[in-house]
């Protein structure tokens, strides 16, 4: 395992596609925040709660997985808060059976939710271990820990509905621009770089809480798949509406349990 940031930066710039690349399904189920979601929660953090699994590490083979292992994490927190629990799901099973992405190559979580949906499925980590390149889809029910009925997605660009959604259904998978230095070599306090680029998503992540700074720094907590040694113990405090910083709101969305 190479956990040098150097090598990390290589790793994620085709891990998500721009929308025409891939097969992607429609856009008709968008989460609409009701009025009773006006006040929200100052701090969240699921962490706490027991809705997120261990940091792990998808650098193992240089597979451009993150798409895989952010759809598990938002999988896992669904699973937690529907039937009490945490279970390390298999990003595996999504990098070799979900034909309308990419494998190795990238994808769209939205995709995978659609694969577990209509899969009726998805097997643990335990059951279909994380190996970190594409191989021929071995799903089998007997490793079954999940399923979903679905997915929702967030208005593209609205930080105050996945403010909400975080805040209302749990963890959310999104996707951010991740080329950056300042980001590769992120270790503390709440990040932002002008120079980060909405319109390039090519890193999916979590977001698994939000919060505030004594200083007033509202930040985001995200979850990367680069391992604990990559950041703060494999998270990064993301600075939250400051513009839709790095497109955090532009590709997001949950699965529906």
């Amino acid at each position: 395992m190479n956990d040098d940031p150097t090598s990390l930066m290589l790793l994620d710039h085709v891990a998500v596609h721009h929308p025409g690349q891939l097969d992607v399904p429609n856009r008709n189920a968008t989460f609409a925040p009701d009025s009773s979601l006006k006040r929200l929660p100052k701090f969240i953090d699921y962490r706490k709660l027991g809705y997120v699994t261990p940091v792990r590490n998808q650098v193992r083979g240089s597979c451009g997985s993150c798409w895989a292992f952010s759809s598990a994490g938002a999988l896992e927190g669904q699973l937690m808060k529907t039937h009490g629990k945490l279970i390390s799901l298999s990003p595996q099973n999504l990098v070799d059976c979900v034909s309308e992405n990419s494998g190795c190559g990238g994808g769209y979580m939205t995709n995978a939710f659609e694969y577990v949906k209509e899969n009726q499925g998805i097997e643990s980590e335990d059951a279909y271990p994380y190996i970190g390149q594409e191989q021929q889809c071995a799903y089998s029910t007997a490793g079954w820990a999940t399923s979903c009925r679905g997915y929702k997605e967030i208005k593209e660009g609205d930080e105050w509905a996945l403010h909400a959604a975080v805040a209302k259904v749990g963890p959310v998978s999104v996707a951010i621009d991740a080329t950056l230095y300042s980001f590769q070599f992120y270790k503390r306090g709440v990040y932002y770089d002008r120079n980060c680029n909405k319109e390039d998503l090519n890193h999916a992540v979590l977001v698994v809480g939000y919060g505030v700074t004594n200083k007033g720094k509202k930040y985001w907590i995200i979850k990367n798949s680069w391992s604990e040694q990559w950041g703060n113990k494999g998270y990064i405090l993301m600075a939250r509406n400051r513009g839709n910083f790095c497109g955090i709101a532009s590709l997001a969305s949950f699965p529906v349990m």
